[in-house]
């Protein structure tokens, strides 16, 4: 059985404390902390269900050990918006009609949102490289793409190459 360890780092904006086996993935600490928001999918770092914001770079959480987080800034889908407060990015995808199922949602708005913050006006390319990551089996993407265009174009940009 492995031993527990005692991790901190800031979650949400929140400095926070967990105790953690050496073994268990950030997804699962995550989850275990009440955020559910973030996706168990594939847990092999293939379907991007379970990305979330480390540093300000997208990583996936299923393949990170919680001990990596160590220091760490983590967001989740739980601190970019809510019903009443939608993140630009989760507005834009219902407008578009680019929530389907749901199952991928998170991943890709955590994904729009480090893409966003790292080039605020990513080109047509960019942008299906960088959202390559997340998988979607309903909407077929375009109207995914459609949605980031939304939302460069209401932050006053416009895609390059668009």
């Amino acid at each position: 059985m492995a031993e527990l360890k005692t991790i901190a780092f800031t979650l949400n904006g929140k400095k926070r404390e967990f105790s953690c086996r050496s073994n268990e993935s950030l997804l699962d600490l995550l989850r275990r902390a009440g955020h559910k928001g973030v996706k168990k999918g594939c847990e092999e770092g293939v379907c991007g269900v379970c990305t979330v914001i480390m540093d300000g770079r997208a990583v996936y959480s299923c393949i990170l050990r919680a001990f990596q987080a160590q220091g760490r800034s983590i967001q989740t889908i739980e601190h970019m918006g809510d019903f009443d407060r939608p993140h630009p990015f989760q507005r834009a995808l219902a407008d578009e009609g680019a929530v389907q199922c749901g199952f991928c949602t998170p991943g890709m708005v955590m994904s729009a949102e480090a893409m966003l913050r790292q080039d605020p006006k990513p080109g047509p390319e960019k942008t299906k490289i960088y959202m390559d990551g997340v998988l979607c089996r309903c909407t077929g993407y375009e109207k995914i793409w459609g949605a980031i265009r939304k939302v460069v174009a209401a932050k006053g940009g416009k895609q390059h190459g668009a």
